[in-house]
């Protein structure tokens, strides 16, 4: 890999467009000066953002499209108007084509998936891709799959969904051997689907050097960082995302009215500020904004829509370090040793069936 890292901008993507990306990219290079960027999009709305960051301007490259995905078109709508001319295509496209190590966007999360899987396909080995997030908790920080790519998974797919999770565990936090759990309704091994169970006894079988199965895990190990990676199927981990966003802006607000009710709870607010404010900077999504789009052949990162610059730079920060630690070499090592565990454990079974 070039000592730059360059990174493809969906620049009209999101609710804010321009302002927000080239806002983030900037933030992001002060803090990585080794990266460069592609910005897709509209050159005029995007010179007038770019002129007023001089050293982003000089690293950086214009290509201009015509065509831009909006938050509410359907991906089959997405894929016949932007497919080959759209930002949001082509930013995926320099990915493919070896332009740049990764693409980041705000934008529509279904055409993005949609033409993700149409332009890179996914990964040999890989059924299914999944979306991965970031998860505060009570230790720091889990990785979460599935959040939304695939409604319902089989065995083999969250088997497939771990090993993708603690690659890119690996690759974030330097662990060598991050804890995996699959997400069920309780932590004996007779609860759950089918699916679940199977997944939960394929783990347990194989010996993998890249990952610690540690069994299930329940909705409350979410936020207490039990396991280093929580694995699910989309549904049940949409929900959970979105019930854990709207509980952070619940208690926030729980808090904004508490504290403003009386004179007494206004001074005591002052005396407390800096607990409340390292509070407010803990359940801050802006600081583990961007999913991950596992398993595909290629590395794209979706940021959420209603962001700002500092949420998308933690975005692109989260691009670069994944590529940066090898996120791609790291998952098609893995898919390998189990692979190879599978086979292994077969070839053991099919000896013993002749011997008896």
């Amino acid at each position: 890999m070039a000592s730059r890292n360059r990174i493809s901008l969906d620049a009209m993507g999101g609710d804010f467009g321009p302002s927000v990306v080239i806002g983030g990219a900037a933030v992001a290079l002060e803090r990585r000066p080794e990266l460069e960027f592609i910005l897709y999009g509209d050159e005029a709305a995007i010179r007038k953002e770019l002129a007023k960051y001089a050293k982003l301007a000089a690293i950086s490259r214009i290509e201009h499209c015509d065509v831009h995905i909006s938050m509410e078109d359907k991906p089959s709508k997405a894929l016949r108007a932007g497919r080959w001319k759209s930002g949001m295509w082509r930013a995926i496209e320099a990915v493919k084509s070896g332009d740049a190590d990764v693409c980041i966007s705000a934008g529509n999360t279904g055409a993005l998936m949609a033409m993700s899987k149409f332009c890179l396909r996914t990964m040999s080995g890989i059924e299914r891709p999944a979306m991965a997030a970031l998860w505060p908790t009570l230790k720091g920080e889990s990785v979460v799959l599935d959040v939304g790519a695939n409604v319902g998974a089989e065995a083999g797919q969250l088997v497939d969904f771990a090993l993708m999770g603690a690659a890119m565990a690996r690759a974030l936090y330097d662990l060598d051997r991050p804890t995996v759990g699959l997400l069920n309704i309780g932590v004996e091994e007779v609860k759950g689907q089918e699916d679940v169970r199977e997944a939960g006894q394929l783990l347990r079988e194989s010996s993998l050097s890249g990952l610690n199965y540690h069994g299930f895990v329940e909705g409350d190990d979410l936020g207490r960082g039990t396991v280093d990676v929580v694995v699910t199927e989309g549904f049940a981990g949409n929900i959970a995302l979105k019930t854990a966003e709207g509980t952070a802006k619940q208690i926030a607000q729980y808090l904004r009215s508490a504290m403003s009710r009386s004179l007494f709870a206004k001074i005591g607010y002052f005396f407390a500020k800096g607990a409340f404010d390292q509070l407010r900077e803990k359940m801050d999504p802006r600081k583990v904004n961007g999913a991950v789009l596992l398993g595909l052949n290629g590395v794209v990162i979706k940021s959420h829509g209603g962001t700002d610059a500092e949420g998308f730079a933690a975005a692109i920060e989260m691009g670069h370090d994944m590529v940066a630690n090898g996120i791609m070499e790291k998952i098609t090592d893995d898919l390998k040793q189990f692979g190879d565990s599978r086979a292994q454990a077969a070839n053991s079974a099919s000896e013993e069936d002749a011997g008896s």
